[in-house]
Order: structure tokens, then sequence, then C-alpha cells
């Protein structure tokens, strides 16, 4: 049965009443008059239906309750045109303003390093043609590309995205030009739960939950929904949604198997604690994957079995091994299953082979299949990655082996030769 999008804009008022109340009533005691040379009030209001990425309506007026109401309205209006209910909302106001030149802001972000700019640009000062932090970062206008360390105007994408905001043909990034940059504050409030949260304004934590003290509740409820999304991101094969670049919502066409392998980990350490049986499902498929597709046999020229996780670059990384056996003893630990104990033993061996048995040290990267190596040192996770793997297999089975490996791992460090070029 399908539904017209009349039927979907406000299936319930009140709650969609409700919901703009709860957050007018925690964001207006927080907001004060900006001065004179600006629009005494200035909010934004993003919303979203849970779907898809939120739209983003400015109001300005004179007091607070006329930029309220002006905002809701276009709120109301736009949800209802589309046929969306408002599940998200989220309201930032301005709270400082800084005119400058289009030169001068270049300078800064020279300064600034890339996706780390936190304020918003307004091109005019009464904040007709403004922008959140959020829309920036979100939309790369201030990305000039991987090789360019520090944020930079991208003018092509800038002009992108206020052409779909603002409907603005072009947009006058000359030298001189005055542009105007702004901190907010902000307050974020979903339909499903009461709850109103304040949101960090400025620093590193901006746009996050302010938390006073964590509790453990927060704690489930965080384990609970990020290990959620981690099981939709398996597919029915067991290989994983690698990514999604959020700017344009395109997925992220490479793959690492060892990224994989520590996936697989993180979910069963929330498994332990949920018990959900969806995320059981998505671990076994992963896990599937992982053991029959990524890690490949070897017979080294002692004439033992080893067992590698392979990149698909034909690389063997030591800390892929080592969140191998993480994955696996965990696996068998809370399952109280002995299939992989096989397994473990050869990724273990396998370990045992990139390192130097009068050293200590590590080789961190092997070409597959012929085993020579590619890289001595690439990073020094991988050392710890591959000691807490043998620990933890240590722990299952008790064989002195992957201690006595740990030990004679670590020794480098109190010399400090391991953290070289760290």
């Amino acid at each position: 049965m399908t539904s017209t999008p009349s039927e979907h804009a406000h299936p319930n008022p009140t709650g969609f009443a409700a919901l703009f109340a709860r957050l007018r009533s925690v964001v207006e005691p927080q907001v004060n008059p900006l001065a004179a040379s600006w629009p005494p009030f200035v909010l934004f209001f993003s919303w979203s239906d849970g779907q898809r990425r939120a739209d983003v309506v400015t109001a300005t007026a004179a007091t607070f309750a006329e930029a309220w109401d002006a905002g809701t309205e276009q709120v109301t209006q736009a949800a209802g045109a589309a046929g969306l209910v408002v599940q998200w909302l989220r309201v930032d106001w301005v709270t400082s303003v800084e005119g400058m030149t289009w030169e001068a802001l270049r300078g800064r972000l020279e300064q600034t390093r890339r996706s780390y700019f936190r304020c918003g640009l307004s091109l005019d000062s009464n904040f007709r043609h403004a922008f959140l932090e959020t829309e920036l970062n979100g939309n790369a206008m201030l990305y000039g590309g991987p090789a360019q360390t520090h944020a930079v105007v991208n003018t092509k994408n800038f002009e992108r995205y206020a052409a779909i905001r603002h409907q603005l043909a072009s947009v006058n990034f000359e030298d001189q030009q005055n542009v105007n940059v702004f901190s907010t504050r902000g307050a974020f409030a979903s339909l499903q739960a009461p709850e109103v949260h304040l949101l960090h304004g400025t620093g590193l934590n901006a746009g996050r939950r302010i938390i006073e003290h964590l509790r453990p509740a927060d704690v489930r409820a965080l384990v609970a929904s990020g290990s959620r999304y981690l099981a939709g991101q398996v597919q029915p094969g067991g290989r994983f949604h690698y990514g999604w670049h959020p700017c344009f919502d395109r997925e992220i066409g490479t793959y690492n198997t060892l990224r994989h392998a520590s996936s697989i980990y993180a979910m069963l350490e929330a498994w332990e604690v949920t018990q959900d049986n969806d995320l059981k499902t998505a671990i076994d498929a992963a896990l599937h994957y992982l053991v029959n597709e990524l890690i490949m046999p070897a017979e080294l020229p002692s004439g033992a079995r080893a067992a590698f996780l392979v990149d698909r670059q034909g690389e063997v990384k030591l800390g892929g091994n080592g969140v191998c056996l993480l994955a696996l003893v965990k696996y068998s630990q809370l399952t109280g299953s002995d299939e992989y104990l096989t397994l473990l033993e050869q990724l273990a061996t396998g370990i045992l082979f990139m390192q130097d048995a009068d050293t200590g040290k590590f080789s961190h990267v092997l070409n597959y299949p012929d085993l020579s190596v590619k890289q001595a040192f690439r990073i020094i996770y991988y050392d710890g990655e591959a000691a807490f793997g043998l620990m933890r297999l240590y722990g299952l089975t008790g064989d002195a082996r992957w201690l006595a490996a740990v030990e004679k791992g670590v020794r480098p460090f109190h010399r400090g030769k391991t953290l070289e070029g760290a």
C-alpha cells in the first residue's frame, strides 16, 4: 500500500509541534542578541526524516520569537512539500560574528588543518546567504584534496552548494570582497526521544553533545547503536560496505582486510554486552568471509604451516594477523567453540615468522605469496596489535610460545629502537 505525500507530511501534528516546543524551551534561554552590526537573532534549523542528509533553513529577526516562528514555518512548509516527517531537528544560533575579506580568510584557512574549520560563513551582513560549519565541511567547500593538508576555499564545491542552498548563480571570491565568519552553539532533539541535547559550540568538540558525566546507560546505548550500524554494513556474502564519503554520499571503492578483521573484533566485544541476535548473524557472515576469503595459507621455509591475512595489494601486514587473533580468540571464548584453534595457531606462527629471533623486532609488511619483506617498519600500531593478539591467544590456550614472543617483542620498546620514525 502506498501513501500520498500529504499523508506523510505530518501524521502526528502534536508530536511535530512538541518537537519544536521541546527545543525552544531549551534554546531560548541560551540565546542573546548580537551586536548592532548584525541581525539581533540568527537561527539555523537543520531537519531530517532520519533517512537522508539534513536540509537547512535560516531565520533572522529583531526578536527571538519572530526568528523562531519564521524558522518553524520554513521547516513546516519544506517538510510538507517534500512529504517527509521531521524526525531529527537541530537548531544553531549565532553567538559571535567577525567581518573580514576573503584574502584574510584564506590566510586563516592556511593555519587550519583541513576539515577542522569550526566556524560558519555568511556572504553578507544580513545572513541572507549563510552556511553553517556543518554545511561547509559536509559539502567539501573548504577541502582542497588529499594532498592539501590545510583548509582551502574550494570554489567549485562552494558554488555548487551555494546554488542548491541559496539559488546563487555565482559567488564573488575576490580578495577584497567581504565575508563574515561566525560561531554558533546548538541543540538537537529527536521525535523518538524526550531529551534535548545541548551541543558544544567551539573547539574540537564542536557539534557534539555536551555530556557532563558519562553514565553506564549512555555507554550501553553507544555500544548498541555503533554495533547495529556495523551489523547493517555487512552484506549477505559477509563483506562489509567498507565506507562512505560523507560529503557526496559515495561508496569508498577500496577495501582493507585488516579493518574487516578489526571490525569483527569490535562487533564481538559489543555482542558480549548486547547479545543482539541480528548482530550475531552479521558477525557469523563477516567471520566466514574472513576465514574463507581473506586469510591465506602458507608453508614456511621450515616446513611449518602458517596463515596470513592478505590485503588486495598482496600485502601481509603484521597488524592484520594480530587483529585476526583478537577476533577469533574472542569468538572462541564467547561461543565455547574450538573450530578455529588450528587456524589460530597458524596465524600466530605467521607472526613469529615476522619476528627476528635475536632482537625480537617485527617486520611489518611482507609480500604474498613469497613472504619477502616489503617494509620493515610502517606504523607502530602493528607491534601493539601483534602483541595484544598473541597475549589473548596465550590466555585461551596457555601455550608458552606466544607469551615468550610477546616478551621478546617488547624489549625493543624499552631500548627506544622501535619508536624511531614513529
